[in-house]
């Protein structure tokens, strides 16, 4: 019986699906992470590799050398392929950190080092694009990828043919194109995703014939790797390289959002929180922006304060010790407002802030607890942002970042969020980069190799 089932022609194809898998690759500041997961969802194999930190001494400048990224990303698909023999690589995707931008000539060689997402050289830029962009659109920032493209344009003496995001590079090295890019990573550039165009304000700043990409959505197959990428990375030459986003929406996915009312909050050095909903949110009064994922909106923004003021007082030690000695059932009268420096965005955005930190308990322990109250109830207030203009309710917080390892903050936001506040599902954004591939893989019709023109 074992036999004949082996030789019958539709279970062959079952199984030789069964050992497909998809890899997701995500690059962030320190270091490239991949992971590859089989047509159920399963991590099969997970890899990484460091990346320089930034090349430029001037403390408003962030650069890194994109071909620092690619010998990264080579060197992730490789330890992946060589953990998942059994499987056949079929579809890539990749993600990478917002507003991160260079120019490329047609052929796709950097002509400028990449400036990263908290590069904030472009003042003058920003200052520029008061005048022209609409007050809702996301761009009124030195950090935005349309202020860096105006600044780059100014400083490069070379003519460029193409203005790309880190994933949208790193994808166009591996499919050999370097004309499109996707939606979520050009909302900073000023495209509009609501009406699926650059906008026609965008005409006044005369940019460079061609050097804007074609945007399509996330999940777009872009085509198949080229011979060159395949020979480097050592990916079967049929795999499909599949338009990606950016880490943020990454992890999104990665977390279990699904439904609008899912929301995510990051509590890594800063806290970021996003909520999944029906309706697209733009209000550049309080850093709000909202990136298209699936025909559905992530919507939100980002607050400065966070881990980083919980390293400046706690190692990790002091802070796995100290939490033992908080009831996360009773509140301080403590009124922190703990931000590292003056300046916050999200929920309010006030440029000149102070943060508040003051009465400080001589209990370490009490210290601790009106830290992580504080935090809280600015997310409690980024939700209630959301909610006065339009997104909704959270009904239940996934948990990012390394402050959601700490049970007793938790059983504190649960009490001050009064919703479900639970770990995510899966922790890195390399996770949702490899779901955006598997759901192209799954939907490609029998053109699997057409990329769109």
């Amino acid at each position: 019986m074992a036999a004949t089932i082996a030789r019958h022609p539709a279970l062959k194809q079952a199984h030789a699906l069964d050992q497909r898998c998809c890899i997701g690759i995500d690059l962030g500041t320190s270091g490239c992470r991949g992971i590859s997961i089989d047509l159920r969802g399963r991590i099969v194999a997970r890899a990484e590799s460091p990346l320089p930190a930034s090349t430029s001494p001037h403390p408003d400048r962030a650069e890194q050398r994109p071909e620092d990224w690619w010998q990264a990303t080579v060197q992730v698909i490789r330890q992946l392929l060589a953990a998942t023999s059994r499987h056949e690589t079929s579809a890539i995707a990749v993600d990478g950190t917002s507003s991160t931008l260079l120019l490329a000539d047609s052929a796709g060689h950097p002509l400028t080092p990449a400036l990263m997402y908290n590069d904030q050289r472009a003042s003058a830029q920003k200052a520029a694009l008061a005048a022209l962009a609409p007050p809702h659109a996301p761009v009124h920032s030195p950090s935005s990828s349309l202020a860096k493209l105006l600044w780059l344009l100014k400083h490069t003496c070379t003519p460029a043919s193409h203005a790309l995001h880190q994933s949208e590079w790193v994808s166009g090295r591996l499919c050999g194109r370097y004309d499109l890019g996707d939606e979520n990573n050009c909302l900073k550039l000023g495209y509009d995703p609501v009406g699926q165009s650059w906008p026609t304000w965008m005409k006044k700043l005369q940019l460079p014939q061609g050097i804007l990409p074609s945007v399509v959505s996330p999940g777009t197959i872009m085509g198949a790797i080229s011979r060159a990428s395949a020979a480097s990375t050592g990916l079967p030459e049929d795999c499909l390289i599949i338009a990606g986003t950016t880490d943020s929406t990454a992890a999104a996915l990665a977390a279990g959002l699904e439904q609008p009312g899912d929301a995510l909050t990051s509590l890594g050095s800063t806290l970021v929180c996003k909520l999944l909903s029906d309706t697209p949110l733009f209000d550049s009064r309080y850093g709000i922006y909202s990136h298209r994922i699936f025909g559905k909106w992530l919507t939100g923004g980002a607050s400065n304060v966070g881990g980083t003021v919980l390293r400046r007082y706690f190692s990790d030690e002091e802070l796995e010790t100290l939490s033992t000695r908080i009831d996360p059932a009773r509140s301080l009268c403590l009124d922190y407002y703990p931000l590292p420096g003056k300046g916050e965005r999200f929920p309010v955005n006030d440029p000149e802030m102070l943060p508040r930190l003051t009465p400080v308990p001589r209990d370490p322990a009490r210290f601790l607890q009106g830290l992580l109250e504080g935090i809280t109830r600015v997310e409690k207030s980024a939700y209630n942002r959301l909610r006065e203009l339009g997104a909704g309710c959270p009904k239940r917080v996934f948990s990012s970042g390394g402050g959601a390892e700490n049970a007793v903050w938790s059983t504190m936001r649960r009490r001050l969020l009064g919703c479900p506040v639970l770990p995510a599902r899966q922790l890195q954004a390399a996770y949702g980069a490899a779901q955006i591939a598997h759901r192209a893989l799954l939907q490609s019709g029998p053109e699997t190799t057409k990329a769109p023109r």
